[in-house]
């Protein structure tokens, strides 16, 4: 049995599950159906913190598009947070002609950044 004193406070994931689940309009009950997990246990992970089993957050993760990088690597290392990869996710289901218009969209906040350097 392991002896040592857990270090890491997993709060910060727990609330981003909370927030992607909710974001996605997912219950508690959903996600403890879809997953296989008791929703107390998920009420738990969400609001307390609890420590989830490695199984139990690769599915979360998994079926709510959340990024480990921004919870377990440093600042440096992080490769895409879990915004990127919702927003990744939501333009995977767009048309080239609606991935045009985003395009524009993030060509003009980056000139507006530019501007705004100047």
């Amino acid at each position: 049995m392991r002896k040592k004193e857990d270090k890491y406070d997993f709060r910060a994931f727990g609330l981003a599950i909370k927030e992607a689940r909710m974001k996605q309009g997912l219950t508690r009950e959903q996600v403890g159906s879809l997953i296989e997990i008791d929703p107390r246990y998920l009420t738990n992970i969400e609001n307390k913190g609890q420590h989830p089993s490695i199984q139990v957050l690769y599915d979360l993760v998994s079926l709510l598009n959340v990024s480990v990088d921004e919870f377990f690597l440093p600042d440096s290392d992080r490769i895409k947070n879990t915004r990127r990869r919702q927003l990744e996710k939501q333009l995977d289901s767009l048309t080239d002609n609606d991935l045009i218009i985003m395009e524009s969209v993030a060509d003009g906040i980056i000139k507006s950044k530019k501007v705004g350097e100047n």
